[in-house]
């Protein structure tokens, strides 16, 4: 197998294991949800038959046990009980590590046969007793069943043999056919199929295969094509067999066999597991001479003999008629039927497709190779309406539009220190960088169903453990994210479930005394505002103790009493983000170490994000997360400071005005707006600068002749702040931060300009240092510092 085929199979078994674990836990809450119980064996059926296809027998097999126990379960021979599911999700884990040792290794190392053991045993004892061991609760044995726990369950070969898969298949191949069913052949290919046909000793039979919905077309069509080739000896495939096997071809793809009768050809095609639907036709008459001449010839001509089989039971029922159009023939019952099946070769269909030299038989061939191209041509535009991109490859791009964003930036400062006049065509490279910026930003998105997905089972599983009913509901998993944040916010998440759980969530006896319901109810929100995400973690468990927040930080000396006087409950219930800082006595599995949230606080402030909590006793608490959509290309306002330039991200900015009404209050500087009152905050004095240059009475340079341009001000910009090279004189300047990032304003000596920049964050121990966010390397190499205005 290529690696491509590897990583095809990898995809689409872990969207499988996804699904596998939430139509479990679906069918764990109701277990009379049949649709559930559906979903829950098609998928298992499903990696059991990609595993097999692609060699990797082990996990075959463990599949194939599940699903001889998702069988037994279906058809109520064994009950739904809180130790079954430990089982399945037991057995479903054991497969999502042996799928990661083949994405890391190319193999399994895993040895499932003690899982294997136990699915085998729960189904000889027909049900699961409280240990998780098999219990026998009546007379249906899996012995009676005919189940034998010692049977090795792996198909090296890949075919399906078991009754059970055959009746359960996603779509039944008796009565499926496609959309190319009156696909022509070209004169080459009637030229090849023609040859086979002269050369067969029996009858010429036409396979119309489809293999589904498959992410590995080629792969699955591959087995179907081995499977005739270990069978029959005079075959052709349409399109050629290297086309087939890499995947290049619309909704099905044509076998020419040679074959003493159709029911052999079906059930050759109808035992490879990957094959979703097979129909089967006589076409011996079809090829006669003029095919063989090179006459467009319909890949179904001709009518099945009664030994069809597939091909009959396609119509059973249903009335044919015969219309020539110029959309070609289709069954009275309203599904598409195969052309080959008696409707496709005009009005002596049914006598074996012959017809006279009256013409009748090249008008049929006209319309129907007129409208069928259209049909393939269509099937193979959604084919590749849109592509698989490797996370390198998009990574790489987005490297190559960070380097044209700074070049950009470079070019024009370049010309504007020249005094070079304003160029249309510097402008039009503007629009194009910032589009194509913009565009591989969207292609970075993913939604946030992507992580979110497997959280279902993670809470379950916690509960469990603790003993806690927990009812887990998700609202805007559409909502998307750059790939970077949605990696890195995962574990953040993951944890603050994990303590909403166990922290938050009481045990059923404890709620039932406090007057509430015996199951807790966890919510993950996630709203998205203009370029910001926030994602809300909600439990209406017991509340934060802020009383034992207090205790707790005067403990562990992280605040002094007096301190803690005079702080909010709010501002003591951020303490939680403190390192080592937990209100648990005991350490669990869980929690109790006081490592968790802290790792919650940094990794969202990396990401230039914030973290915050809220909480009411007895109602519950409330984890909020608020992260940028996108990362690194961020627009920030540059300002001096005793002659420094530093970055100031522009979303971050509520107001830029002279800083002429700052006043003392109880020996702070204050500054008002609209009633409210906000510290000042000298950008001076916290990044350790010096006053030098502005004592000397220098006035502040504008870098580059850098403006501040009216129309992309932040809102509250005032006139006199938007000209070029601000600067505030004596007073300085102020930038007032948005409220709910912080309500501060911070003072510098001058406002520069505002651009568009490539934010690189800081690294090692750089990457602790309160006030900085990170760097960003401006068109003539000098480096900017940017401030994280919120630990200023």
């Amino acid at each position: 197998m290529t690696s491509d085929h590897t990583q095809a199979f990898i995809h689409e078994a872990e969207e499988g294991i996804t699904e596998l674990n939430n139509a479990l836990l679906a069918l764990e809450a109701d277990p009379d949800d049949r649709s559930a119980m559906d979903g829950i064996f098609r998928v298992a059926h499903t990696l059991k038959g990609n595993a097999a296809a692609m060699g990797f027998t082990d996990a075959s097999g463990l599949a194939h046990a599940l699903e001889d126990l998702l069988d037994e379960v279906r058809a109520d021979e064994i009950e739904v009980s809180p130790e079954l599911m430990d089982l399945l999700f037991a057995g479903v884990d054991e497969l999502e590590a042996m799928l990661g040792e083949i994405a890391e290794h190319g193999e399994s190392y895993t040895d499932p046969s003690d899982t294997e053991a136990r699915v085998r045993a729960v189904m000889d004892a027909g049900g699961v007793d409280e240990n998780g061991l098999g219990a026998r609760v009546g007379s249906d044995t899996g012995a009676e069943n005919g189940v034998d726990a010692d049977t090795e369950p792996t198909e090296a070969d890949g075919a399906e043999t078991d009754a059970a898969a055959d009746d359960t298949g996603p779509v039944d191949a008796d009565t499926e056919s496609t959309d190319d069913a009156d696909l022509p052949l070209s004169a080459d290919e009637v030229r090849a199929v023609a040859d086979l046909a002269a050369e067969a000793d029996g009858r010429l039979f036409s396979a119309r295969v489809s293999v589904g919905d498959s992410a590995m077309k080629g792969v699955d069509a591959m087995f179907a094509v081995r499977a005739v080739e270990g069978t029959f000896a005079d075959f052709r495939t349409v399109p050629d067999r290297a086309a087939v096997e890499e995947g290049d071809y619309g909704e099905a793809f044509d076998v020419f066999v040679a074959a003493e009768d159709a029911t052999a050809v079906e059930s050759t095609l109808d035992g490879v597991s990957q094959v979703d639907s097979v129909v089967v036709s006589d076409v011996t008459d079809a090829f006669d001479a003029d095919a063989a001449a090179g006459e467009p010839v319909d890949a179904d001509d001709g009518t099945a003999t009664d030994d069809r089989g597939v091909g009959e039971r396609a119509h059973d029922g249903a009335d044919e008629t015969e219309e020539e159009t110029t959309e070609g023939t289709e069954a009275d019952d309203g599904t598409e039927a195969d052309d080959g099946a008696g409707a496709g070769a005009g009005a002596g269909a049914d006598d074996g497709a012959e017809t006279d030299d009256s013409g009748d038989a090249d008008s049929v061939g006209d319309t129907t190779s007129d409208s069928p191209p259209e049909k393939s041509t269509e099937s193979s535009r959604d084919d590749i309406a849109s592509v698989r991109v490797d996370v390198d490859q998009l990574d790489e791009l987005y490297g190559l539009v960070e380097q044209l964003v700074t070049s950009r930036i470079k070019l024009r400062r370049e010309m504007e220190a020249v005094g070079a006049e304003k160029s249309e065509n510097l402008d039009e490279l503007d629009k194009i960088s910032s589009n194509l910026q913009n565009t591989v930003m969207d292609m970075r998105l993913i939604p946030l169903k992507k992580v979110v997905n497997t959280f279902p089972r993670l809470v379950r599983d916690v509960a469990r453990d603790q003993g806690k009913q927990v009812a887990f509901d998700i609202e805007g998993e559409d909502i998307e994210l750059d790939r970077t944040i949605l990696t890195e916010i995962r574990d953040p998440l993951m944890h603050i479930l994990r303590n909403a759980v166990d922290h938050g969530i009481e045990s059923p006896e404890e709620r039932e005394a406090a007057g509430k319901e015996p199951k807790g109810t966890i919510e993950l929100t996630a709203t998205r505002e203009r370029d910001h995400v926030t994602i809300r973690v909600a439990d209406d468990g017991a509340g934060l103790d802020v009383e034992r927040i207090r205790e707790k930080a005067v403990e562990k000396g992280v605040k002094t009493p007096g301190e803690l006087e005079e702080m909010t409950d709010s501002e003591v219930y951020d303490l939680v983000f403190h390192p080592g800082f937990s209100t648990n006595d005991e350490v669990t599995d869980v929690s109790g170490r006081g490592v968790g949230m802290d790792v919650v606080h940094s990794t969202v402030k990396q990401l230039d994000g914030s973290v915050s909590v809220d909480s009411e006793p007895g109602a519950g608490t409330t984890v909020s997360l608020r992260l940028p959509v996108t990362v690194a290309i961020v627009k920030v306002m540059f300002v001096e400071v005793a002659g420094t330039e530093y970055g100031i991200p522009v979303k971050n900015i509520d107001e830029v005005a002279r800083a002429r009404d700052v006043r003392t209050v109880n020996g702070r500087e204050v500054v008002e707006h609209d009633d409210d009152i906000f510290p000042v905050v000298r950008l001076g004095d916290v990044l350790g600068e010096t006053a030098a240059r502005a004592a000397s009475g220098e006035p502040p340079a504008a870098a580059d002749g850098g403006s501040v341009q009216t129309g992309s001000d932040p809102p509250g910009t005032t006139d006199d702040a938007a000209t070029a090279g601000v600067g505030g004189g004596e007073d300085g300047m102020l930038l007032r931060i948005r409220p709910e990032k912080r309500a501060v304003a911070l003072h510098c000596d001058a406002v520069l300009d505002q651009e568009e920049v490539v934010v690189k964050p800081l690294e090692g121990v750089l990457s602790g240092i309160p006030g900085l966010s990170g760097t960003a390397v401006l068109g003539d190499g000098d480096v900017v510092t940017i401030l994280d205005v919120v630990t200023l």
